[in-house]
């Protein structure tokens, strides 16, 4: 209709952040805000239970003995293989990835007309930039080591060792941070301080004017 501006596209926001930072703390008030969210970490675990898209690529790559009893992904088995073969990992990865992005796209394309969508990807900055060239905006939500360790053996009863294998698999912190357009970091905040910190992010990019 003439004199009808094209409504912009909603802002996307790559939300990540290593293990224990409070990433989906923080990606669950962000939906609290408005947000639709694309948990990534979710359809990969999806992708890779009974009758999931992955599995027969797995059992072909991987053999019959990764796959349990009931046909999903032997999770245990996995890890334990990925930390003794990067191999392994690099393997894994290149056979979710494809399929973890076509349903990322299709999970977004559910969000309401103008609605902000919110991608969590745990691995966004070991993906180099294939994520973050699909966003708007990178957020990472940033805490010490110590924190993360502390919050991991406490959430998942894991002992320090298996936390310290994880980190040490994922992302340094400055590459992480290299990656972000904004840090939150959530190192010793208290809940209210930390949503008060989200809000104000939040205010801030959904007013933005610069066509992004």
């Amino acid at each position: 209709m003439a004199g009808m501006g094209v409504m912009p596209a909603p802002l996307t926001i790559g939300l990540t952040g290593g293990i224990g930072s409070g990433k989906s703390t923080v990606g669950q008030m962000l939906v609290e805000l408005g947000a639709h969210l694309v948990d990534t970490d979710a359809i990969a675990r999806t992708l890779t239970l009974p009758g999931g898209a992955a599995i027969p690529e797995i059992e072909r790559h991987f053999g019959p003995e990764l796959i349990d009893a009931q046909g999903a992904m032997h999770r245990d088995r996995m890890r334990d293989l990925a930390f003794t073969d990067p191999l392994a990992m690099k393997r894994l990865e290149g056979i979710l990835h494809p399929l973890i992005g076509a349903q990322a796209d299709a999970h977004a394309r559910l969000a309401l007309p103008g609605q902000p969508v919110v991608f969590d990807v745990p691995l966004l900055a070991e993906s180099g930039r294939r994520w973050k060239e699909r966003v708007d905006r990178v957020l990472v939500i940033d805490a010490s080591p110590e924190t993360q360790i502390a919050r991991v053996m406490v959430r998942n009863g894991w002992p320090r060792e298996a936390v310290e294998k994880v980190l040490a698999r994922q992302a340094d912190r400055a590459t992480r941070l290299a990656l972000a357009d904004h840090v939150i970091v959530n190192d010793g905040q208290t809940l209210p301080e930390l949503r008060a910190e989200v809000e104000k992010l939040w205010r801030l990019w959904n007013n933005l004017t610069d066509g992004r």
